[in-house]
C-alpha cells in the first residue's frame, strides 16, 4: 500500500464542519468481535499500519525525511511527558510490580494532556481535541492495574492515525511519524515500564513476541528489508544488536528485551528466537503482519478496550480495501529454528 488513500485517510476530513464525538467502547462481549472485524475502524487502522509499513521499508531511524511542524510539536509533547517521570520518582514500596507513583504520573497526564495537545495542533484543529485526546490518554498504560500492553500501543497508533485523518500530519510525514514520533514514544513507554515496574498487560509470556510491544517489530522488520549485511539470523548476536540498535527499531527492541530479561534468549523470548530462523526480512515482515492480525486484532481481551468515535468508527465498512494487501502465504506461526 503506497498511501493512506485506501485506508480512508488520504483526504483528511474538514475539521471546520465535521462533528467530532467523544469516543467510547463498543466491543462489550466476544460476539461483538465480528462487528469490529467488519468496521470502518478495523480497515482504517489496518490500512494505516500497512501504509506506514511500506513507507519505512529500507529506511533507518536516522534517515533524512520530510516532516511538517506538527511532527516536532508531538515530539516536544512526548518530551514533556518524559520530564514528568523525572519529577515523579517511584515510591519506596515492597511489591515487585506496579509502583504507585505511576498513578500520580497518569493523573498529571489526564489533567494536562488536553493543554499539551492544544499546543501541538494549529488552532483550526482544536475542535478535534476532545475526540483524539481519549486515544492519547489510553496510550501509556492502565493506572488501576499499573500495566502496559499491546492495547495501549494500539491506542497511540490510533491517535497517530487520527492525526492524519484531521490533516494535522501530511501525506509525506509517514516516514517521520514512524522513525521520529513512534520511536520517541517507544523510549518514553520503556522508561515508564522500568521506572514504575509496570506489569505486562495480558502477556502470553514466552509464547508472545514481547511482553509489551508488537508494532515496532513489524515496522522495524520493514526497515531492514533489503539491508546488504543484516539478515534475520543476525539479531540473536549481541554485538550486532549493540552496533545497530539506534538505527533499526527491531534491533532496539531486542536490545531492550536483553537488558530487562535474564537467562538464554531462546527461553525468555521463544517466538523471537523462532523469527531468527526465517530466511528474509520480507518473510519476517509479512509473517508478523499476519501474526498481529491473529494475536492482537482478533483478540477480545485487547479489542474490548478500543474506543470508537467519528474518526475511527464502529460502523460497517462499505468495502474491505486492505484484505488483498494482507493476504500472505506466510504462516502465522513462525518456524522453529535449526539452531539452539
Amino acid at each position: 500500500m503506497s498511501s493512506l488513500k485506501e485506508s480512508g485517510a488520504e483526504i483528511p476530513i474538514s475539521p471546520a464542519d465535521h462533528e467530532f464525538v467523544v469516543p467510547k467502547k463498543s466491543v462489550k462481549v466476544p460476539a461483538d468481535m465480528s462487528v469490529w472485524e467488519k468496521s470502518e475502524a478495523y480497515f482504517e487502522y489496518l490500512g494505516f499500519i500497512l501504509a506506514l509499513n511500506e513507507s519505512v521499508q529500507g529506511k533507518a531511524v536516522n534517515v533524512e525525511c520530510p516532516q511538517s511542524p506538527v511532527i516536532g510539536n508531538v515530539i516536544a509533547m512526548l518530551n514533556v511527558f518524559d520530564n514528568w517521570i523525572t519529577q515523579i520518582p517511584p515510591t519506596d514500596q515492597p511489591q515487585r510490580f506496579g509502583n504507585k507513583s505511576f498513578r500520580i504520573w497518569y493523573e498529571r497526564l489526564q489533567q494536562n494532556g488536553m493543554d499539551e495537545l492544544h499546543k501541538v495542533l494549529p488552532k483550526e484543529l482544536h475542535r478535534a481535541v476532545p475526540e483524539i485526546i481519549q486515544y492519547l490518554n489510553e496510550s501509556f498504560g492502565n493506572p488501576t492495574r499499573i500495566d502496559y500492553g499491546t492495547g495501549h500501543e494500539m491506542a497511540f497508533l490510533m491517535f497517530l492515525c487520527c492525526m492524519f485523518k484531521i490533516g494535522a500530519f501530511r501525506q509525506d510525514d509517514k516516514v517521520a511519524v514512524v522513525v521520529k514520533i513512534f520511536n520517541r514514544y517507544l523510549e518514553l513507554v520503556r522508561r515508564l515500564q522500568i521506572t514504575y515496574r509496570m506489569e505486562p498487560a495480558g502477556s502470553h509470556g514466552v509464547w508472545s513476541l514481547d511482553d509489551y510491544q508488537f508494532v515496532p517489530f513489524i515496522w522495524g522488520s520493514a526497515q531492514l528489508i533489503g539491508h546488504p549485511q543484516l539478515e534475520p539470523r543476525h539479531f540473536v548476536n549481541p554485538e550486532i544488536v549493540e552496533a545497530h540498535s539506534k538505527k533499526y527499531m527491531f534491533l532496539g527492541c531486542i536490545e531492550f528485551i536483553s537488558k530487562v530479561k535474564i537467562g538464554p534468549f531462546a527461553e525468555h523470548s521463544n517466538q523471537l528466537w523462532n523469527v531468527s530462523a526465517v530466511s528474509s526480512w520480507v518473510k519476517v515482515n509479512s509473517g508478523l503482519i499476519k501474526m498481529y492480525k491473529a494475536e492482537v486484532l482478533a483478540k477480545f481481551p485487547v479489542i474490548q478496550h478500543v474506543l470508537f468515535g467519528s474518526l475511527l468508527s464502529i460502523k460497517p465498512a462499505s468495502a474491505h480495501p486492505v484484505e488483498r494487501v494482507t493476504r500472505q502465504d506466510q504462516p502465522t506461526k513462525l518456524p522453529s529454528p535449526p539452531h539452539k
